[in-house]
């Protein structure tokens, strides 16, 4: 694969460090969750790959609703990452939720939802990695 474009970031102190792009245009504070452990202040890696997951699915359905000729330019994608043990590390679990305009059939959604998770480079990184849920509504 040939880059058209690549992100830099550069994280220090791990998940209880910072996070910034080599623009700067990301400065984040990363806190453990509470969940795990932590103080819960700053974000994390998890919701960091929710929102960058629920943004590529975004516009890759948009690519072939587009090509489809279906508007679904209001449609909404909502990840959700979740982490835990497998094995002797951890492991993610994503599962999309799909809220397509009431305008879009329930057939013609789910199979461009599909479509959109075969183009999506998110979904193309992680299959076979982990395990994704496509959820519409």
């Amino acid at each position: 694969m040939e880059a058209i474009y690549t992100a830099v970031a550069t994280a220090t102190h791990g998940r209880d460090g910072r996070a910034v792009s080599s623009d700067g245009r990301l400065d984040l504070q990363l806190g453990i969750p509470t969940e795990m452990g932590g103080n819960g202040q700053g974000t994390n890696p998890e919701q960091l790959f929710a929102a960058g997951y629920s943004a590529c699915f975004a516009s890759a359905l948009g690519l072939v609703g587009r090509a489809a000729k279906v508007d679904i330019s209001d449609a909404a994608v909502t990840a959700e990452v979740g982490i835990g043990k497998q094995g002797e590390g951890f492991g993610l679990a994503v599962t999309l939720r799909v809220e397509l305009p009431e305008t879009v059939d329930a057939e013609t959604g789910r199979k461009l939802v599909e479509q959109a998770h075969q183009v999506c480079p998110y979904s193309n990184a992680t299959r076979g990695n982990i395990d994704v849920e496509l959820v519409v509504e």
